[in-house]
């Protein structure tokens, strides 16, 4: 069903001058894959799943499993503490049930950053957050928006990885959770009958990266992302030119973060069916649609 949408493709360019970008992806929040972005890396040629074992294989590092979005006591929680050898080695065996993600190797692991070198395509890049994700293939990520606002540039280092991305403007046909930055729309699989908003969707990104090749994707974009292969990547975040946005994830962060957690932690089930219903009348009945 999912040849119903109208799939666009995403533009690959090997070396792009900083104007260029701006110009063309940056400033009107369109993805595209930057081949060469981190070419002058060390980090490319020297993390591996080998290396991480061998150097800070003992330590202990949060997982996190499809619990996450689930109404109860574990959401929004990770689900257990591993070893970070043992986690990776569960990676390599493929059990795609576990995740490692927004993993910050500033805090964690600060040596390694002296492997990733800053870029100078736009100003604004954060000197504090080097996140990194961790999957085994086969794992996948549902759609949502990056809850502080922030431009990212997502790297993958080994195996591949496709995205689905979409403008923030389709978050009503994408039947946006209220309080969260997340949709329940299995994009790969449309039920178009259940939720009919989504034929309104006018325009849908679809890419897949390799190791060693960058995606930008832009502030505010919906984006769902499928382990083709085990993978691990480093995102940087890079903010947001407009103050507005910038107060808007601190709202995300700071205030509506809160209300959902602390709601679900009171409402667990009911909660999320609440949201739900919000989501479909502000899709649908509000603007007549039968």
């Amino acid at each position: 069903m999912k040849d119903q949408l109208n799939l666009l493709s995403v533009d690959r360019v090997d070396n792009i001058s900083s104007e260029e970008f701006t110009n063309k992806y940056f400033d009107p929040h369109v993805p595209v894959v930057l081949k060469n972005f981190a070419k002058d890396w060390p980090a490319l040629k020297k993390w591996d799943f080998d290396y991480f074992i061998n150097t800070y294989g003992n330590n202990f590092v949060k997982t996190y499993d499809s619990r996450f979005v689930v109404p109860g006591k574990n959401y929004m929680s990770a689900s257990k503490l591993f070893k970070f050898a043992d986690f990776l080695n569960t990676v390599l065996n493929h059990d795609p049930s576990l995740k490692m993600f927004l993993y910050n190797i500033k805090s964690e692991c600060p040596d390694l950053v002296k492997d990733v070198i800053k870029p100078e395509l736009v100003d604004g890049f954060s000197d504090n957050f080097y996140f990194m994700f961790f999957a085994a293939k086969g794992h996948e990520t549902h759609l949502h928006i990056d809850i502080d606002m922030s431009h990212v540039f997502h790297t993958t280092f080994h195996g591949k990885k496709r995205f689905i991305l979409m403008p923030e403007n389709e978050s009503k046909n994408l039947y946006r959770h209220p309080y969260t930055v997340r949709s329940h729309i299995d994009i790969d699989n449309p039920n178009f009958n259940k939720y009919p908003k989504l034929k309104d969707i006018t325009k849908i990104w679809e890419v897949t990266i390799d190791a060693g090749e960058t995606l930008f994707i832009p502030a505010g974009a919906w984006h769902s992302v499928y382990y083709e292969e085990s993978a691990f990547s480093l995102a940087l975040r890079c903010r947001h030119q407009h103050l507005s946005k910038r107060i808007h994830g601190y709202y995300n962060l700071f205030i509506m973060q809160l209300i959902d957690r602390a709601a679900n932690y009171v409402g667990g089930r009911n909660w999320f069916e609440w949201k739900e219903k919000r989501a479909r009348y502000l899709a649908e009945e509000r603007d007549g649609y039968h």
